[in-house]
């Protein structure tokens, strides 16, 4: 019998891509399901619908970084907001498909995940210091940029990102588990639901 598949879409510039990330564990632990990772260009999808972030209201934003902060209590994670924010993030897309290829997707985007919004560490927008990560990880770092800058791995970035508005993913985190989209960090419980019910 094939394990469950919860499938992922994700930008490094996304708050609750950290938290999703981090909730998801002893959810997919449970219901011994395997999480799939799609690389989403937010700022892509954002400029193509005329959205900037930071141009919301003062008392939205101020309510956002509220919230997030409940959300790192209640769970006990080191989040914080980075002072610079919010950086550009294709690189880290780009580069977590190069780290697909070596097998070591998961573990990168979860070390560059904490590395932003537990460290504040905006270098990660930089293929120097997103290399920091990599050799970590045990990759030589020879031709790893040029890799990431490749038309194949462009066009493989341009395409996830394309699949995932097909389906209609309008932000992320978005979940999706059989064909069922939930969107952000507090939909746990429905993802749950659905890993069950496909279960049983």
């Amino acid at each position: 019998m094939s394990k469950k598949k919860v499938e992922l879409y994700w930008d490094v510039g996304s708050t609750n891509t950290y938290f999703a990330i981090k909730l998801l564990k002893p959810i997919l632990a449970r219901n011994d399901a395997d999480l799939v990772l799609h690389p989403f260009n937010l700022g892509y999808f954002f400029k193509s619908q005329n959205y900037e972030l930071m141009k919301e209201s003062k008392a939205k934003l101020r309510n956002r970084k509220q919230d997030l902060m409940r959300w790192a209590a209640k769970y006990q994670l080191p989040f914080s907001i980075p002072r610079q924010f919010p950086i550009k993030s294709s690189r880290v897309l780009r580069a977590s498909l190069v780290m697909r290829k070596y097998g070591l997707e998961h573990p990168f985007v979860e070390k560059i995940l904490d590395r932003y919004w537990e460290q504040g560490d905006a270098s990660i927008a930089e293929y120097e210091g997103i290399l920091l990560t990599v050799v970590e990880l045990g990759i030589k770092p020879d031709q790893f940029e040029a890799l990431c800058e490749s038309d194949e791995i462009s066009e493989e970035l341009a395409k996830s990102t394309n699949e995932g508005i097909a389906r209609d993913v309008f932000g992320v985190p978005m979940i999706i588990v059989n064909d069922q989209l939930f969107w952000g960090k507090d939909r746990m419980e429905f993802v749950e639901d659905e890993l069950k019910r496909s279960r049983g």
